[in-house]
This record gives C-alpha cells, sequence and structure tokens, in this order.
C-alpha cells in the first residue's frame, strides 16, 4: 500500500521524503519492523518509541511517523511529525488494513465484570446461528473457529487491525470485543468503527492505572461518548452508572434490568445449581447459568442480539443451549457431596455477586468455604475489602495467594488480613501455598456445602517473580475429586 493512502487517515504537522513509497507493514515495536515497514514512534508508560527510531530503519523502515524529529536525519527515508502518535497510530493501522470495521459489525462489550461473559456468548449465539464471526476476549481470541491467544483483553491497535483484518477477509459478519479501560484511554481502539456498544456495570477495579474512580469512569464512558449515531448503546439500568455512560452518545441508547422499567426486563422465576428459569420481556426460558449477575449478562446478550436484528424466540432458543464460559461461575460436583465453585472474580464487587448467587442457590441449607487471595502489583485498596467481603457472606475463608507477580505473596496477604476485625479473624485461617489452600477447604467441607475458589478463574497459571507456572484451579479440585473416591 502506498505510504500517501495511509496517512490520509491522520493530520500532519510536517513531513520531509517522498510519500508515494510502498509500504508492506506497519509496527509500533522497532524489534518487529521489516524492510519497507512503517515505523510509528508512541511514547508508551515504560519505554518511547522516539528513542528506538534508528533501530527502526537499521531493521528496515521506509518511514517513521512521529511527534519530533530526530537529530539524525536519513536522507531516503520518509519522516511525518504528527500530534500525538498514540492518537495516530491506529488509525494509520485502520487504514493500512484496509478499514477492516466497514467490512463487519463489531459490537464492543465495556465495565468491570461480566465483559467476558458476554462477548463470548454473544459469538456463541451467532455461529449458531450460521454466522461466521469473530472474538476478541480476555480469555482466546477466535476468527470463528480458529483460537488465537491474546496477552491483554484488547490487544495494541495493530495486532487489532491485523486481527480485524484478517476476520474481515476470512467472512466474517459479527465480531465481540471485550473493551477495557485501558484500551480507551491508550487510544488502541483508535480508528475503528463500531455498531454498537454494550455497559455491564461498575465499582472499583485498575485504580493502579487510573488512580481515581472518576478517570475509570471517564475511559469507560469515553467509548459511548465516541460511537456513531447510526450504532446502538446498551446499557444496564441496574447500575448507578448506566445512565451516565450514555448521556452524551449519538448512538440509539436502549436499556436492561431486572429491577425497573426498560426495552429488556428479566427476571429469575427459579434458580438452582444446574440453572434458573428466568422471564424476559413476558417470556419463559431455562438456562444453564447461575445467579443475578448472570441473569443481567444474558439480558444484555438477549438486547445485543435483539438489536442485531434477531427475532426474540430465535434469540430465547439459543439463550437456553448456551453453557457458561469455563472459570466464570463453574461448579464441579465432589463425591462427597459438596459443591466446588471455580471463578475469576477478582474484584470486591464480582466477589460479592458470585457470594450473593451461591446463597441465592443455597438458601440456607450449607455452608460457604471461600479460598480467596489478590493479585501483586495491582491496587493494594482492594484487598482488604476482598477479605472483608469474603468473611461477611462465608462461614470459613481461606485467604492464600492469587498471582503474587513481583511481589511477595505473605505481604499480600498480610494487607488483605489488615481489613479483618478479631471476630472476623475467627473464621479465617491463611495459607500461602494456593493447593493447599484449595485441600484445606475440601477438607472442611460436607455433603450439601459449596466451596468458591475464587480469583483465577479460566487462567491456568500463577505468575510468580515474572514467571508462569502451570496453576488450575479446576485441575486442581478434580485432583482432589479423585482421591475421594
Amino acid at each position: 500500500m502506498k505510504l500517501k493512502d495511509i496517512i490520509q487517515a491522520v493530520a500532519i504537522c510536517e513531513k520531509t521524503g517522498s510519500i508515494e513509497k510502498e509500504i508492506t507493514g506497519i509496527h509500533m515495536d522497532s524489534r518487529c519492523i521489516e524492510k519497507d515497514f512503517l515505523f510509528v514512534a508512541v511514547k508508551g508508560t515504560q519505554t518511547d518509541g522516539h528513542d528506538y527510531i534508528d533501530k527502526a530503519i537499521e531493521k528496515g523502515a521506509t518511514a517513521v511517523v512521529c511527534e519530533v524529529f530526530p537529530t539524525n536525519i536519513v536522507p531516503e527515508v520518509t519522516y511525518i511529525k504528527v500530534n500525538s502518535t498514540e492518537d495516530s497510530v491506529g488509525k494509520l493501522a485502520t487504514a493500512f488494513y484496509g478499514n477492516p470495521t466497514s467490512k463487519l459489525d463489531l459490537i464492543g462489550v465495556t465495565g468491570t465484570n461480566g465483559k467476558t461473559t458476554i462477548a463470548t456468548l454473544l459469538y456463541n449465539m451467532f455461529r449458531s446461528f450460521g454466522y461466521k464471526a469473530g472474538l476478541i476476549s480476555t480469555v482466546c481470541n477466535y476468527i470463528d473457529g480458529e483460537a488465537i491467544p491474546t496477552e491483554h483483553t484488547t490487544p495494541d491497535p495493530i495486532t487489532l487491525n491485523s486481527l480485524l483484518g484478517r476476520m474481515a477477509d476470512e467472512g466474517c459478519k459479527y465480531v465481540f470485543m471485550e473493551v477495557s479501560s485501558h484500551s480507551v484511554a491508550q487510544k488502541r481502539i483508535g480508528g475503528l468503527t463500531f455498531a454498537g456498544g454494550i455497559f455491564t456495570n461498575l465499582t472499583r477495579d485498575h485504580l493502579d492505572y487510573h488512580k481515581t474512580f472518576e478517570n475509570y469512569l471517564k475511559a469507560k464512558k469515553t467509548f459511548f461518548d465516541n460511537l456513531p449515531k447510526n450504532a446502538f448503546a446498551l446499557t444496564n439500568a441496574d447500575d448507578k452508572n448506566g445512565l451516565v455512560m450514555v448521556q452524551n452518545t449519538k448512538a440509539k441508547v436502549s436499556t436492561y434490568s431486572l429491577r425497573t422499567l426498560c426495552d429488556f426486563k428479566g427476571k429469575v422465576l427459579e434458580d438452582g445449581f444446574e440453572g434458573m428459569l428466568m422471564d424476559i420481556n413476558n417470556r419463559e426460558v431455562n438456562v444453564q447459568f447461575i445467579g443475578r449477575f448472570n441473569a443481567l449478562n444474558l439480558l444484555a446478550v438477549y438486547g445485543a442480539a435483539c438489536l442485531l436484528g434477531k427475532q426474540p424466540e430465535e434469540v430465547l432458543i439459543a439463550l437456553s443451549t448456551l453453557r457458561p464460559v469455563s472459570g466464570r461461575f463453574d461448579a464441579l460436583r465432589s463425591p462427597k457431596g459438596y459443591t466446588a465453585i471455580v471463578d475469576y472474580a477478582h474484584t470486591p464487587d464480582a466477589l460479592t455477586n458470585v457470594l450473593n448467587a451461591i446463597h441465592e442457590v443455597l438458601n440456607g441449607r450449607g455452608q460457604v468455604i471461600t479460598v480467596v487471595g489478590a493479585g501483586g502489583n495491582r491496587d493494594k485498596g482492594k484487598r482488604p475489602i476482598m477479605a472483608q467481603e469474603a468473611v461477611k457472606q462465608s462461614d470459613k475463608v481461606v485467604i492464600t495467594s492469587d498471582n503474587p507477580r513481583f511481589e511477595e505473596p505473605q505481604d499480600i496477604i498480610n494487607d488483605m488480613l489488615a481489613g479483618l476485625s478479631k471476630e472476623d479473624m475467627r473464621k479465617v485461617v491463611s495459607i500461602v501455598d494456593r493447593k493447599e489452600a484449595i485441600r484445606t477447604a475440601c477438607m472442611l467441607a460436607q455433603n450439601g456445602d459449596v466451596i468458591l475458589v475464587a480469583g483465577k478463574g479460566h487462567e491456568n497459571y500463577q505468575e510468580i517473580k515474572g514467571v508462569k507456572h502451570h496453576f488450575d484451579d479446576k485441575e486442581v479440585l478434580k485432583d482432589i475429586f479423585e482421591s475421594e473416591n
């Protein structure tokens, strides 16, 4: 593709050199540059791309987009100056990959909890309708049935556009994508056109990055502010920030709720550990999910599918066949008669939701034992709150290690214990070794009890001192259950 066609998407302050040259690739990481590539020098949180311009040219870059021209100008290289490379990189990538979102319907899901579940269920539902579909998610990216492993909730703009380009080329009609607050703040979704946006809820998360709750809210809201007027904005009316999210959007606003008058209204009629009977817009449906928070997730899925033109009856039939996403309220039955639930809940709110759901089903008929930790090198403020929420709604709590990253596991546990009173501590044991913590919970459990193993969900590793070690909560539980037989 000609350089002049790529740079049409951005406002240029100054340029030197020819824009007629052919560009074979685009990247913001100098290590990934090849012959005739365009290098975009982005200032990141750790490094500044401007320091790697010479390296990129050495590797074959023939054009550079930057905010400041380097002192060493290479005559054969074209330099293009813009106000913000962070703002430009997404638009340049979109142009290079042929504006993929003009060829498919991209639906973004944002909020603190529920993103993975909603995006994955929509992906599974639309494939069951016979469409080719893509998924961009925390767990894994998929191009129709092909798995593409992922590192971040939302990839960098170049990876993202490359992925969307492949999805468009392979005939995907719909793509469902988790949109993280980081990706909005860092302009990773710049240049993309969304056909719809879904808001789940907003609670304390990622404050290590955003610093204040207001900044976090603003990042999420910016996504809706930028939706085009022919898109839909579907928001959770039960969340106090639900209508705040969409107050400035140009998109068509729809609402879903379990509590109030709205476009997509739901009610839980019956629930058990096998699933729920729900009423959705005056139609009954049996679903294989548990808990009010999942009822809200399913309403979002139902609403989005209807807004994308599907008939309510066909959506309800599809809803009844869908299964929970791996590591999201994943229930396993022990030979001793207790139930273990593995869930990704890693925020106080998500933990409360899962524990509420367990109590709704148990209805006082058994004890709840919770195994919980907190991630290292993340928001320390939520650690004592996690412990408090666990104690509040559990009969026994085992506090353990999660992903300590570069922190000492015991230090994280101590931060969690600091939030507890002497009275609380009567319910609590702390065991650093996560496997032993799960084993202890299983030893404490009796017939009819429920163990919640929270925090890791689908993750099959523990991150310790920068190294990922294999660790899977479900595998550990299955091994323990085998020894119980």
